[in-house]
């Protein structure tokens, strides 16, 4: 006798004329539908975006720099000619560069009488400083006025990520104007090595970075009042790196497997307990259950 392969089937096929439709089971069954593609869709988007994994480590994420941390500097200074203004850089490491002009550039501001500074620099992944004063000037001015308004201070690549917000411009905005035109201003920052990796494995580096500032009077040995505007800096160890990834496949069509087999298995209970229910109901109503 030949062998059956039918006989494999654990899904059997209940004939047509053996199963009854009812208006319960009709509604069970559409709201069983919607169910399920109110699930699917929102899994399917789900699946299409990406989301955003970050993580800390101990690292220099950036071991092609040459230990070097490029900085864009954008500050106006509201009462200081341009002539005198200039940029110095100090740091651990013994560097000490004082009016730097490279990559840099002063425009007059208020008919002359101030001057923006914009500058693109490399410091050294060192503690230190860099400083916006008139130290560089061939005649000091007598008491220089150091009120300023900062537009923009980055390190490294800038980072514009919708779904990443962090400090990377955090003085972007600081106002100086109405202080005391005399003061020095120390601007204390720690910042933070951040990697964003998206979804083709490619990495941009950037910098967070926190700060805090103080305003105070600084007095040179010969008793004049040298103001300056302060930035310094320390990197912290620790780095952030944010990561897109998109879930696997697989992962996907087993939860698009488990909300459609999960739906049809409680919407049949459901359905067989009204139907049950329902016939015990005809049932007594014919006076057959007493």
């Amino acid at each position: 006798m030949p062998f059956d392969f039918r006989r494999l089937d654990i899904y059997r096929k209940v004939p047509k004329d053996l199963t009854q439709p009812t208006y319960t089971g009709a509604i069970v069954s559409i709201c069983c539908c919607v169910f399920i593609s109110f699930l699917f869709l929102s899994e399917l988007a789900g699946f299409i975006a990406t989301e955003l994994i970050n993580e800390l480590y101990v690292d220099d994420p950036d071991k092609n720099s040459g230990g070097k941390l490029e900085v864009n500097l954008n500050v106006s200074l509201l009462q200081l000619e341009c002539e005198v203004v200039g940029l110095d850089i100090q740091d651990e490491m013994g560097r000490h560069e004082v009016g730097h002009i490279e990559n840099s550039m002063k425009i007059p501001l208020n008919d002359g009488r101030g001057c923006r500074f914009e500058g693109k620099f490399s410091i050294n992944k060192v503690p230190g400083n860099f400083h916006v004063s008139t130290h560089s000037a061939t005649a000091q001015p007598m008491n220089p006025d150091m009120t300023h308004i900062i537009h923009r201070l980055t390190f490294g690549d800038r980072l514009e990520v919708p779904n990443v917000h962090g400090a990377f411009d955090a003085l972007a905005g600081a106002d100086k104007a109405n202080t005391n035109p005399l003061a020095s201003h120390d601007y204390i920052l720690k910042i933070v090595p951040t990697v964003y990796e998206d979804m083709n494995g490619k990495q941009r580096f950037s910098y967070q970075y926190t700060v805090a500032n103080k305003e105070y009077v600084a007095y040179s040995h010969t008793g004049r009042i040298i103001p300056a505007i302060w930035f310094r800096y320390d990197i912290s160890p620790i780095t952030v790196k944010y990561t897109e990834r998109r879930p696997p496949l697989y992962k996907f069509i087993t939860t698009v497997c488990a909300i459609i087999g999960g739906t049809f298995t409680v919407a049949g209970i459901i359905d067989s307990l009204i139907f049950t229910a329902s016939e015990a109901w005809r049932k007594i109503q014919l006076g057959k259950i007493h």
